[in-house]
């Protein structure tokens, strides 16, 4: 609004009794100095723009919804808090275009209401853009993988890796195994392909598993095998690989055969 004085401090003053806030509480645009004429009399008013100076808050609010109206999408944005952390929730139609596949759109938006929010500011403020709950309901999806994920690091004794995430939901793993006394967590690689890795306090040794061809089966193997193993016997039936020799066995001797008639003593020798 603009306000008229005879001075620009007048002007000013008009502005700020106007809201009724303190100068750093406003934002002030001189449009004209006063204009004096013959013996100093005002022969033109001083006119200053005074408006109050939106908080970051406000600022990614408004920033949000001209968003949304160049990607064609019917939403608003709500200051729901401002304080140590700025939440804005976006009420709409069409969640899903606001929130995108596993989030992606609705962090894009966050990432852009936090570079307006802060513009200025000397302390960063944490901008939260949530829609519809998605951040609780993604929150409570993560905090269960955490726990279900770091019960199969210990029950296999090697470390787990989990998908890319953003930082945000990179601290909620990190956060939820924190107490965790049987598993460590760690963030490896580089954007955007930066993920959590649980690691177990006790690692099992890695078993290499060979399929055994006697019995039919897997079987784990920790060291190496003899020679004599893998050909299926000693050196002393190694000609043949199921262990068995391959001599020819000598024929057994028919027991002598007694009994009163002799007619019939060799009848059932064969």
């Amino acid at each position: 609004m603009v306000f008229k004085g005879k001075t620009v401090a007048e002007a000013i003053a008009e502005g700020l009794a106007y809201y009724s806030v303190t100068e750093e509480q406003a934002e002030i645009k001189v449009i004209s100095e006063e204009v004096k004429g013959l013996f100093g009399k005002v022969k033109k008013e001083a006119e200053v723009d005074v408006s109050i100076k939106l908080s970051g808050g406000s600022r990614a609010v408004q920033f949000l919804e001209s968003l949304f109206e160049k990607m064609n999408v019917n939403a608003k944005a709500e200051l729901v808090s401002e304080g140590e952390n700025v939440v804005i929730n976006v009420i709409t139609t069409n969640s899903s275009a606001v929130i995108g596949y596993r989030g992606e759109v609705l962090d894009a938006l966050q990432a852009l209401a936090g570079a307006v929010a802060n513009i200025g500011n000397k302390n960063y403020k944490r901008v939260v853009v949530d829609c519809e709950g998605y951040r609780e309901k993604r929150e409570e999806t993560l905090v269960n993988l955490a726990k279900k994920l770091a019960d199969k690091a210990v029950r296999l004794g090697r470390d787990v890796s989990l998908e890319p995430m953003n930082p945000y939901e990179r601290r909620v793993i990190h956060s939820t195994l924190a107490a965790s006394e049987t598993v460590t967590t760690a963030s490896e690689g580089k954007e955007p392909n930066r993920h959590v890795v649980i690691i177990p306090n006790e690692k099992k040794p890695y078993v290499k598993k060979f399929y055994d061809r006697n019995r039919g089966g897997n079987k784990n193997y920790g060291g190496r095998r003899d020679r004599n193993d893998r050909r299926g016997g000693n050196d002393r039936n190694r000609g043949n690989r199921s262990g068995f020799t391959s001599a020819a066995r000598e024929p057994k001797k028919k027991p002598s055969m007694f009994g009163t008639y002799l007619g019939n003593s060799l009848k059932n020798e064969e």
